[in-house]
């Protein structure tokens, strides 16, 4: 399957995750990863899944290197019907109010558009006593096995 894997990300801890679970998918998959400062709405391909992994800034915001890719869809009339994804939020609960409002923005700014989710967003805590890993790397496996099977449905 071919993955590409976006993260927006503010300190890395989004980037270095993204770049593990590609780490841990590239044996069986073609899998790239992106930040989504360098990603192009327009540059979705409907043949391809993308993990999203994001983290959450401020309050309750999308971090830095997503609020380019945020403003470039906003702006867009872009149809991602027939685009895949999947999101992992990465955040802290201590803050209660905002916790992972950034990986939740960034679903649905993908869902406006029209892109089908593929399992529910999965968020981790950084307050919690797991890794951010022990989390993400079942996650992966479990939506890239989900989107194979929705993926060859659809063909």
């Amino acid at each position: 399957m071919n993955i590409t894997i976006l993260y927006g990300t503010e300190t890395g801890n989004a980037e270095m995750l993204a770049e593990d679970i590609a780490g841990e998918l590239e044996a069986e998959h073609e899998v790239s990863v992106a930040n989504l400062s360098d990603f192009d709405p327009a540059g979705f391909d409907q043949g391809r899944f993308y993990l999203m992994v994001c983290s959450t800034y401020g309050d309750g915001e999308l971090p830095g290197s997503a609020q380019p890719f945020a403003k470039a869809m906003e702006a867009s009339d872009a149809k991602l019907a027939g685009v895949h994804f999947a999101v992992f939020g990465l955040g802290d609960s201590e803050y209660d109010e905002t916790f992972n409002g950034g990986s939740k923005r960034l679903a649905e700014l993908m869902l406006t558009h029209g892109a089908v989710q593929i399992g529910e967003r999965v968020i981790h805590d950084a307050s919690g006593s797991d890794l951010a890993e022990d989390l993400a790397f079942p996650w992966a496996s479990e939506m890239v096995s989900l989107a194979s099977e929705r993926l060859e449905e659809a063909v």
